[in-house]
């Protein structure tokens, strides 16, 4: 019999910048996360109707391609998922709420902030299963 893999945990990044969009996938993926990447709040609440449960993480900055925000899309998971770790980012001071359970991290974050949280959602999403 072969030895089975573990489940590996998804994160979906929701980044207009190409640059830090590719950096955060790069820090997810050496935690061992597979990653789901949009530029804009719309594709990402369509990958959102149909992978919500099976999320582990979402960070999505504010400001995206597109009409909606990250805060809206914030909203939108939270409210299908409301187990899941989301992290909202911006250079910017919020003009909008954030749900319950939403994190806000001011940019620029340091990538130990994101190796941190990936493996907080990790243990999150394990507990939640068990």
């Amino acid at each position: 019999m072969g030895q089975s893999k573990p489940l590996r945990s998804t994160a979906l990044v929701v980044e207009d910048d190409p640059m830090q969009r590719e950096m955060l996938c790069v820090l997810l993926e050496e935690c061992e996360y597979d990653v789901i990447q949009c530029e804009s709040a719309e594709a990402a609440q369509r990958v959102l109707q149909k992978t919500a449960g099976g999320l582990s993480l979402m960070m999505t900055d504010v400001n995206l391609a597109g009409r909606m925000t990250g805060v809206e899309l914030a909203h939108v998971a939270k409210q299908q998922n409301p187990g899941l770790d989301v992290v909202v980012t911006s250079g910017r001071p919020l003009r909008q709420p954030l749900p319950d359970g939403t994190k806000f991290w001011s940019k620029p974050w340091a990538p130990l902030d994101v190796l941190r949280e990936a493996t907080l959602a990790q243990v999150l999403a394990e507990q939640a299963q068990g």
